[in-house]
């Protein structure tokens, strides 16, 4: 079996265009992304999955200097390229990320993985993702590559700009298992997610006070760090956020 994480990357960002290539303590973001993703105990191989956009060609580049595979498919139909991917590299079960989570813990994607593993047969998608109850930003994702194969076959056509949507939107058709945050990690209101310059902003603040002399930091440092400077943690809380019109959040 083998677990693969694709990561949805471009640089072609409405809100913070090329901020996945954007400087972090001396690497670009996704490289900080993808630099945490390997640490995972469970993840076979990463793949950054980018378009075929000229403008996208750094991300390819990127992802030789890092040893990772990359895939290149639409660019507005995002369903149809992680399907590609998947199946170009014969993943069998997908851990889906984002580009704009350089914050990732892989004790938490080790966790949801070993969730879905032990209970693979009860459940077709175990996510954290589903309530807000983790650190926005820190969402793991996890499915089996058949079921986001069928959930393509029913999509219609205006839903293929989004990948796992088409799954948790049809709850009678797929068995779901949302994870919440245990009570030390849930912190629903810290912002740790990349999409606008007032994220980065905090995201490079987070890594220039604690990866200079810990490469290997973990939510738990993070969040230790924003309890000591709360102007920071609040300063990016008034964003609006796209993805809160897909949670189940009260």
């Amino acid at each position: 079996m083998k677990i693969a994480a694709t990561i949805q990357a471009r640089t072609g960002s409405s809100r913070l265009p090329r901020k996945v290539l954007l400087p972090i303590v001396g690497k670009p973001m996704l490289a900080h992304q993808v630099e945490r993703i390997k640490r995972s105990q469970l993840i076979d191989e990463v793949i950054i999955a980018t378009t075929t956009n000229p403008d996208d060609d750094p991300l390819v580049e990127l992802a030789d200097q890092l040893g990772v595979r990359c895939f290149r498919g639409s660019e507005d139909l995002v369903l149809d390229r992680i399907v590609s991917a998947l199946q170009r590299f014969e993943v069998d079960v997908n851990v889906e990320s984002y580009g704009d989570s350089p914050l990732v813990d892989p004790t938490i994607i080790d966790m949801i993985i070993g969730l879905y593993l032990k209970h693979q047969d009860a459940y077709d998608y175990v996510t954290s993702g589903v309530k807000t109850t983790f650190p926005p930003g820190l969402e793991v994702i996890v499915y089996p590559s058949r079921v986001l194969y069928d959930a393509q076959a029913v999509a219609r056509p205006e839903e293929r700009e989004l990948v796992s949507v088409n799954i948790i939107s049809r709850p009678e058709r797929y068995r779901i298992l949302n994870v919440e945050a245990p009570p030390w990690y849930r912190y629903p209101d810290l912002h740790l997610e990349v999409d606008t310059a007032e994220d980065f902003r905090v995201i490079s603040a987070i890594y220039e006070a604690l990866y200079p002399s810990n490469p290997y930091f973990v939510l738990s440092d993070v969040i230790d760090f924003l309890k000591q400077n709360p102007a920071l943690a609040e300063s990016n809380r008034h964003v609006p956020r796209r993805w809160k019109a897909y949670r189940q959040d009260d």
